[in-house]
């Protein structure tokens, strides 16, 4: 049984002192994680290093952390499935997966989960820790101030309690769609850009999602959320989307 996990926003001084960013390492290659380790703990981060899914759990039971690098296969279990219990027992928790699994469907199945973002081995370490930033950064900021969420009488979205129903059936939405929805939906009529949702989302510094994974997640979001007479999201070629059922 799984207790109340402690997550890091929202900790950002302790006496005055910026406080340090404590990092969960989920990776069972021993060589590869301290080295990662070394790298974080050189570069201002308090890492913890974990081998296997049961360590993990047993380390976010007892602690508190303002981010986890996660590896998709693991002696006692699959990654996948350890964000899923992370994100449903601590959502605002930063997760991003280091793995050797670098098929599409993979990627978008990490994102889907809620990752932060999806590296593929081998790496660059400088890249890494940049995304390392970028991800506690974005925990930091916390959500916007947008509306909780839409609702015209045939399509429903609250954001909140995170469901969604098109007509009289419920629909299944996976966190990354959510915050797709929630960004358009927040600029109504206005032009999302790709690269906005790329930064926003995953972050494109390194352009390491290109834009045809981009296209694959919108057009399934569509299709979940669209039908003949309900058009919701509309495509500006080579420029971006518009959400145009009002706000």
């Amino acid at each position: 049984m799984l207790k109340g996990w402690k997550t890091g926003p929202g900790r950002r001084r302790m006496k005055g002192r910026m406080q340090v960013k404590k990092i969960l390492v989920v990776e069972d290659d021993l060589a590869l994680s301290t080295g990662l380790c070394f790298e974080l703990d050189t570069s201002g981060y308090l890492t913890v290093a974990a081998y296997n899914c049961q360590k993990a759990r047993h380390f976010l039971e007892g602690g508190r952390f303002d981010l986890m690098i996660l590896d998709v296969n693991l002696p006692d279990g699959n990654g996948f499935d350890l964000c899923r219990e992370v994100k449903a027992r601590a959502e605002a928790l930063p997760v991003i997966f280091l793995t050797a699994n670098d098929l599409e469907e993979d990627v978008l199945n990490g994102f889907d989960l809620g990752a932060d973002d999806y590296i593929t081995k081998p790496f660059h370490t400088q890249i890494l820790k940049r995304r390392v930033a970028v991800a506690l950064r974005r925990g930091n900021s916390g959500a916007k101030d947008v509306d909780d969420g839409y609702d015209d009488g045939f399509l429903r979205l609250d954001f909140r309690s995170l469901t969604a129903g098109r007509n009289k059936e419920q629909l299944h939405i996976t966190p990354n769609e959510y915050k797709l929805l929630r960004l358009l939906t927040a600029n109504a009529g206005n032009i999302v850009t790709r690269q906005t949702l790329l930064e926003k989302l995953w972050d494109c510094d390194e352009n390491y999602i290109d834009d045809h994974t981009l296209t694959v997640a919108m057009n399934r979001l569509r299709a979940k959320i669209e039908e003949e007479g309900h058009s919701y999201i509309r495509t500006v070629r080579g420029m971006g989307y518009i959400w145009t059922g009002g706000k």
